[in-house]
């Protein structure tokens, strides 16, 4: 087993919640129509007014829902109903102005035959809308013909719906994910949904969250470690504290996968473990990082080979030899694997670090160490009182010791930095997530960013490639984006 309880700092993942029981106003642009809900909820329909594509119209919505709720819009993978041109997406959203409300609902666009954008939403409360929705979507299509044509009301709620998926109704999975129960680490850094029968370790912190289930199965999200390179001539320098990983990896993190597993498990005062790697994809990452996603099996306690399913980052070492490693650790006994892993996508798409908090532990952290170096100065200085034969010896040697260790806090800063970047534009990849600049939002001169998943970007840039654009993980701001 990789033990996850050694850990630096990460970014990552993920959830933002959209809409609830829309008001009218909310649409003062978009005048769309209520359709009566006898099962409750909320049904909206109408022309999205001055949008000529069915992404600008959707965009448009989830504008307004932004503004309205409080907070920045999440939406799921787009799809497309069977044998019609509508275009759909999930939400969810806590409406904080109505009382932190959580909502649940499907948003729809469709072109008609004068080049407009018809839209239309069904919401209501979350507990609620995998059995009204159904309801609700029956009602919408009694008035609403989306393009001119008919549409299926049969939608069966899933949270892994494909981007190409064009069925008419969301098909369920026989393995659907089930509902899940959020908690947060106890230092409130990452919070992530906890299925029935699974336990959450009450030991996670600093981002990294730890949730065994009821059948052997592990999750260990967002392990931090540092790497050594035990062979670079300057590496002396660096402090090897407790669960550093030692191993002379030189930037090619998928030859190195599997020496580098085994050197986690040695820093965790383990033995090797019989391991055989059946797929191994390295990952589109920024400069400087590299990623695999890895499958395969291992042994990690001699009872025998389970699957694992690994995600793995490496910065590229620096000067000194120092380089860090994140590792998504998935491992399910094989009985229960090809059914467990629907479960495993919910839990960790429900995975959401909070950036804050983690960077006010680094800077208490970093405040510790610099009050502890404090403390060292004053008692040298004492002593150099003291004895003042050795005076010169014992200034010289405080002067150094300042120098090393402004060094050291300068690279600290400086990595901490560069790991919460990276590690944002990692956790954004492994969600299907992507920050966008609109170019016509300023706030006190400064123009909009947003994340967004990769099919709601990519779907905004190609509406308005001179509004919208993509971001790269080096352009990313902190205490915005990361």
């Amino acid at each position: 087993m990789l033990n996850p309880y050694v850990r630096f700092s990460i970014s990552v993942i993920v959830v933002i919640l959209l809409i609830t029981i829309f008001a009218l106003s909310t649409f003062s642009q978009t005048a769309l129509k209520p359709v009566n809900s006898p099962e409750g909820g909320r049904i909206l329909y109408g022309i999205v007014d001055g949008a000529t594509t069915q992404a600008g119209g959707m965009a448009a919505v989830l504008r307004a829902v932004h503004n309205d709720c409080g907070e920045r819009p999440l939406v799921g993978p787009v799809f497309k109903f069977r044998g019609t041109e509508t275009v759909g997406v999930f939400f969810t959203v806590v409406n904080h102005p109505a009382g932190n409300v959580k909502v649940a609902g499907l948003l729809m666009a469709a072109m008609t035959g004068s080049q407009q954008v018809e839209a239309a939403l069904v919401t209501d409360e979350a507990s609620r809308f995998g059995t009204t929705v159904n309801p609700m979507l029956r009602e919408l299509f009694a008035e609403w013909r989306p393009g001119g044509a008919a549409a299926t009301t049969n939608v069966a709620m899933r949270s892994d719906v494909p981007a190409a998926s064009t069925p008419a109704s969301i098909e369920p999975s026989a393995a659907a994910a089930p509902p899940l129960r959020m908690v947060s680490s106890a230092d409130g850094t990452a919070v992530v949904g906890v299925p029935d029968g699974w336990v959450f370790d009450t030991r996670s912190s600093s981002g990294t969250m730890i949730l065994t289930g009821p059948h052997g199965e592990l999750l260990a999200l967002g392990m931090c470690r540092m790497g050594i390179d035990p062979t670079n001539p300057r590496s002396s320098i660096i402090p090897h504290l407790p669960g550093t990983i030692i191993y002379p990896y030189r930037g090619d993190l998928a030859r190195s996968f599997t020496d580098i597993i085994q050197a986690w498990r040695r820093a965790n005062g383990l033995g090797p473990a019989p391991i055989q790697v059946e797929e191994l994809q390295p990952m589109q990452t920024p400069p400087g990082v590299q990623c695999v996603k890895a499958k395969g099996q291992m042994d990690p306690d001699g009872r025998g080979m389970q699957t694992f399913m690994d995600v793995m980052t490496a910065g590229n070492p620096g000067p000194n030899g120092g380089y860090t490693l994140t590792l998504t650790h998935t491992l399910l006994p094989n009985a229960v694997a090809a059914e467990e892993r629907s479960t495993v996508r919910a839990i960790i798409d429900s995975w959401k670090v909070n950036q804050q908090t983690l960077n006010q532990q680094v800077a208490a952290a970093t405040q510790r160490m610099n009050e502890n170096t404090q403390a060292l100065i004053q008692e040298s200085q004492r002593q150099v009182e003291r004895i003042h034969q050795i005076g010169a010896e014992a200034t010289e040697r405080m002067r150094n010791a300042e120098e090393v260790q402004a060094m050291r806090n300068d690279s600290f800063e400086r990595q901490e930095d560069a790991i919460s970047r990276n590690g944002q534009g990692f956790s954004n990849y492994l969600l299907d997530q992507t920050v966008v600049q609109d170019n016509n939002m300023y706030n006190n001169g400064t123009i909009g960013h947003g994340t967004f998943w990769n099919s709601t970007a990519e779907a905004l840039v190609k509406a308005d490639p001179n509004r919208y654009e993509i971001v790269d993980t080096p352009n990313y701001w902190r205490g915005v984006d990361y």
